[in-house]
């Protein structure tokens, strides 16, 4: 039996999602085991009691659904059972057992205070798809606590504490059954077979040869403690590399429903690390979340993880900052990078910088000389957009090798570890600039590389630091700043140094190491490779904002339009937007008359318009739908966060008009008047209401060749980050032709 809960949250609903477990043996075996743990089982001791109520079992002897009352001892104060009014704790488990299928599905909910507290729980054991040999089993769960005499935080911390306990435990339960029929004998199940002759058998015939009495209990008003249902029965099992055994991480790949949304217990140990339930599930529902929204243009789960961990496995606040990232990653091409960054010969020559084999712990480790870098110099040659540029290639690199090393030292490695070398810093590295550019830097890696830095240290630190610290520590997260090690003088030299944490072979040369480091030794830039500060702008403007996809805002009243002219006719247009903020509407038209030249954001005077927020009309207000112009696609409504692709064949040459338009929330059927939050929303001060990232393309007739890949944009998707994408067919946009 488990609790249910999750991360706490204020309003005391909370999810469980469970990743895929694998038992290595067969369905009918671990069936066998599971039987055992009832009326009771020893190794669950809050488990009291259980009582058959209901069992029926099908003519042919492949179906048995059985329905159990059990009694659970809370481990709760006894002055909250005083008040509750019970010593036990009641659930309600169904389970439906399909020996054909090779499947066992189990609900629970809770009989006791069901009007305060809410508990349901599924579970289902089946058979692996890819091996007859062993068998899966999920769990999902939920919690919600509407009221409990005043003790709802109580109650939820009690719910989570039974939870942890469960899921600690619940490795040994199946195991340990698994284990008491091998000696006895037992290592084999047949598999079920229809019988040869009709057989009837009796609708009450029980499968349990003894049942143990639930405790008499006064009758007490129908409420519910937090407490357990059934599925202590989650294992973890080592990942096996034996050629003879299923490689656990494709299991991911192969387990029963979609490949996409689902994650192995397995593969999640051996690739992401040892997570707790709770974080599990909170991957699993942010990636799940992502499939939804983003249609498989979603990072791998090592990134996603990333950005759990640095909100501590917040759900919304990892939600709201990765959303927000991948975003910036992709208007700007982030995903392409190393493909398509070529660092200038001043980068190569004066930036003192480079990867230098691994740390203790298999991290990839980077080399910094800060103090021997010359920031004003390289400034001054590239300006900030460059050097911004190579430090996010930099990044990028660090991504793949640590990919790269958790498939060479055979565990997770998530981050890697920095080395600064100070020796030479001085007042120039302060110049006001250099500082500013710094700064921009840490701001962008921070919000787009989070827990990718498992160790700062920081060696022969000058006078002159401290001041330099005063200036950046500010806009260091407080996690990443607990990751600095530093060290003055030569005091990185003796115990407690730098050999704790690199191997003594690979200390660089110049510091004191036997290692030779290719890293470059910098110096002063030429002055004469100095460039004018317009030179630096325009060039600024040229690499870093050149992007192929558009932002524009959407206000109520004042949708954005896009035309697309198209002269042959099937042609296809295809699109792909990403919501950044607010709710839209999306149609696309075709329209009769010519589209006068774009009328700009009435809002522009009040200075809401920008370069990279605009807004443009073009059907005019005394244009008639279905004269004027008519739609050609339905409606389609885009939330906050979703990223949208879709195509659409046209059928006429002319004007084609894509528009977003502000979504207005319906009002009340009933009484017709608005909602608290449509009249909240009307308040805001700000009217700048919706924000749209979006790139669009059209393909010729004679590029169209009737497959949907032809269809997908070729700039769509992460390359670097992202898992296998899905095809353009599950487009939340239809592709249809034009009527």
């Amino acid at each position: 039996m488990t609790v249910v809960g999750v991360t706490a949250t204020s309003t005391m609903v909370q999810k469980y999602q469970s990743p895929v477990r694998v038992y290595k043996h067969p369905f009918e075996l671990v069936m066998a085991a599971y039987e055992r743990r009832f009326p009771t089982c020893h190794l669950i001791p809050m488990f009291v009691a259980s009582d058959v109520v209901e069992e029926e079992t099908s003519e042919d002897g492949s179906t048995n659904r059985v329905e159990r009352r059990c009694a659970l001892d809370v481990d709760a104060p006894r002055l909250l059972k005083r008040i509750a009014g019970v010593d036990y704790v009641y659930f309600i488990q169904k389970n439906t057992l399909d020996r054909k299928e090779r499947t066992l599905h189990i609900e629970s909910h809770n009989e006791t205070f069901s009007n305060r507290v809410i508990i349901s729980e599924t579970c289902c054991y089946s058979a692996h798809p890819e091996n007859d040999d062993w068998t899966c089993f999920e769990q999902n769960a939920s919690l919600d606590i509407k009221s409990f005499f005043g003790f709802e935080s109580t109650v939820e911390k009690i719910a989570m504490k039974q939870y942890a306990s469960s899921i600690k435990k619940g490795k040994e339960i199946i195991e340990f059954y698994l284990k008491e029929l091998e000696d006895e004998g037992i290592t084999h199940v047949p598999r079920w077979t229809p019988p040869l002759l009709p057989v009837s058998l009796p609708k009450q015939t029980s499968l349990l040869s003894s049942s143990t009495a639930l405790p008499k209990q006064a009758a007490v008003p129908a409420v519910s403690i937090p407490l357990a249902t059934d599925a202590m029965d989650i294992t973890f099992q080592d990942v096996q590399q034996d050629s003879g055994t299923l490689q656990a991480d494709s299991l991911s790949e192969i387990l029963p429903g979609s490949s996409e949304d689902k994650l192995d217990a397995d593969y999640i140990k051996r690739y992401l690390g040892d997570l707790t339930p709770l974080q599990e599930s909170c991957l699993i529902r942010l990636r799940k979340w992502l499939q939804e929204t983003h249609k498989g243009k979603i990072p791998k789960d090592q990134h996603i993880l990333r950005f759990l961990r640095a909100r501590d496995f917040n759900m919304d606040k990892a939600r709201e900052i990765l959303c927000q990232s991948l975003t910036w990653r992709k208007q700007h091409q982030v995903d392409y990078l190393l493909e398509t960054w070529s660092s200038p010969q001043v980068l190569q020559d004066y930036y003192t910088g480079g990867w230098h084999h691994h740390d203790r712990d298999g991290r990839p480790l980077y080399v910094l000389r800060l103090g021997q870098m010359d920031t004003k110099g390289l400034v001054r040659a590239l300006g900030e957009e460059s050097l911004l540029r190579h430090v996010l290639s930099i990044n990028e690199e660090g991504l793949r090798r640590c990919e790269e090393n958790t498939k060479v030292f055979g565990r997770p490695i998530s981050c890697w570890t920095c080395l600064v070398d100070l020796e030479g810093l001085n007042m120039r590295h302060l110049w006001r600039p250099g500082v500013k550019a710094l700064l921009r830097i840490i701001e962008v890696v921070e919000a787009n590389y989070p827990e990718t830095l498992g160790r700062l240290l920081i060696l022969r630190a000058p006078r002159v630091f401290p001041v330099l610290w005063t200036l950046v520590s500010p806009f260091i997260d407080e996690n990443t700043r607990k990751k600095f090690l530093i060290y003055a003088g030569n005091d990185y030299q003796g115990p407690g140094g730098l050999v704790d944490y690199i191997d003594k072979e690979i200390i660089p040369d110049f510091l004191a190491g036997e290692c030779m480091c290719e890293v470059p030794e910098g110096g002063l830039v030429p002055k004469s490779m100095y460039r004018t500060a317009e030179e630096l702008d325009n060039e600024g403007v040229r690499l870093w904002t050149e992007t192929i996809y558009q932002s524009a805002s959407v206000f109520k009243g004042a949708p954005h339009e896009l035309l697309i002219e198209i002269i042959d006719a099937s042609s296809v247009i295809t699109w792909d937007f990403d919501m950044c903020k607010g709710d839209v509407v999306f149609n696309i038209f075709h329209s009769k008359r010519t589209p006068q030249p774009p009328r700009k954001d009435p809002l522009a005077p009040h200075g809401i318009a920008s370069p990279v927020g605009n807004n443009v009309q073009l059907i005019d207000k005394s244009w008639t739908l279905g004269q004027d112009y008519s739609m050609v696609e339905s409606s389609l409504t885009c939330r906050e966060g979703e990223s949208v692709q879709g195509s659409h064949i046209t059928r006429w040459p002319g004007f084609y008009i894509l528009q977003w338009k502000f979504h207005n929330m319906p009002a009340c059927s009933a009484t017709n008047l608005p909602r608290v939050d449509d009249v909240l929303a009307t308040l805001q001060v700000s009217s700048h209401k919706c924000k749209v990232m979006f790139y669009t393309e059209v393909l010729g007739s004679e590029d169209f060749r009737g497959s949907m890949t032809s269809l997908e944009s070729s700039h769509s998707g992460f390359s670097q980050l992202s898992a296998a994408t899905t095809a353009s067919s599950q487009s939340q946009s239809s592709s249809l032709i034009s009527r």
